[in-house]
């Protein structure tokens, strides 16, 4: 009788072990974008720009955070990574120096921008480098996609650049579950998602900000991210309710005055126009052409 159980038990492992061999690893889809202003050690605007003396060491640290995301994804059990280099030229990020692991999205294409590539077979989104919208006091760098724009305001809430692309994956139906920036932007993406988990590199002063060193930042994107995706259950994609308002303040009347031409476009105010659809992806092109 003993030995004829040890024989049941023997042969219940050896089915069980070949179930789980059979089974296909768990898929952990990613979408990384990589803005620069939010990255550690950067303060003045020509630290952001091509043309700028010290452009090539920033763009190294901005590649270097990137890999810092990589790399907390890839421990969290990430099986494909996507980053999207996400500011001014998208040309930044130093492809020989980004993790292997990853693909790469670079140069501007349709009108998901800074979300360019991002699809419903993602399961989270991760927004690395980014920075307060415009106005916001001791934020570093702080503006709202252009500095041609003063405030986008979706259904009235007043949205930072990371909060407006977090709607984009919302659309989508994928969450953002992990941010990093300076102290301000962490905060405003909290006011609007909830807690998500994010990780202030520095702190706006007025002009000046107080660091960290870029290493240790990496270290904390890196435990940051890999938190949020092992916690991927605790966050829902953000998804403002329809019918969707985007009104857009910009700085200057001429430039509202151009967005208004746009067919369904309404002045609403000096500097201001607002378009209105039931279908937020009309929100999202309308919002890249009165950008032109």
């Amino acid at each position: 009788m003993k030995k004829s159980f040890s024989v049941l038990v023997i042969v219940l492992l050896i089915a069980a072990l070949a179930v789980a061999v059979e089974q296909p690893a768990k898929k952990l889809k990613v979408f990384i974008s990589v803005d620069m202003e939010g990255v550690s050690g950067l303060i003045n605007w020509d630290e952001t720009d091509q043309s700028g003396p010290d452009y090539g060491l920033f763009r190294k640290l901005m590649t270097g955070e990137a890999n810092a995301a990589i790399a907390g994804a890839l421990d969290a059990g990430a099986t494909e990574i996507v980053v999207r280099d996400a500011h001014d030229s998208a040309r930044n990020i130093l492809p020989d120096l980004l993790r292997p692991e990853a693909r790469l999205i670079r140069e501007w294409n349709g009108p998901l921008s800074m979300m360019e590539g991002i699809d419903k077979t993602f399961d989270a989104v991760v927004f690395v480098g980014n920075h307060a919208r415009a106005g916001t006091p001791n934020a570093v760098l702080k503006h709202t996609m252009s500095l041609s724009l003063y405030d986008v305001i979706l259904d009235g809430v007043r949205l930072p650049e990371a909060a407006w692309n977090a709607a984009i994956a919302g659309y989508y139906d994928v969450p953002v579950v992990f941010l990093s920036g300076d102290a301000a932007i962490c905060a405003q993406i909290r006011e609007i998602l909830g807690p998500i988990e994010t990780v202030a590199v520095k702190e706006g002063m007025g002009k000046a900000a107080s660091m960290i060193h870029p290493v240790k930042a990496q270290e904390m994107i890196q435990k940051g991210v890999t938190a949020a995706l092992r916690n991927l259950k605790a966050y829902k994609p953000y998804k403002p309710a329809a019918p969707y308002k985007l009104e857009i303040v910009f700085t200057d009347e001429n430039l509202a005055l151009r967005a208004s031409w746009v067919p369904g476009a309404t002045r609403s105010g000096e500097r201001s126009v607002s378009f209105a659809s039931d279908d937020f992806m009309d929100i999202i092109k309308y919002f890249r052409l009165a950008r032109l």
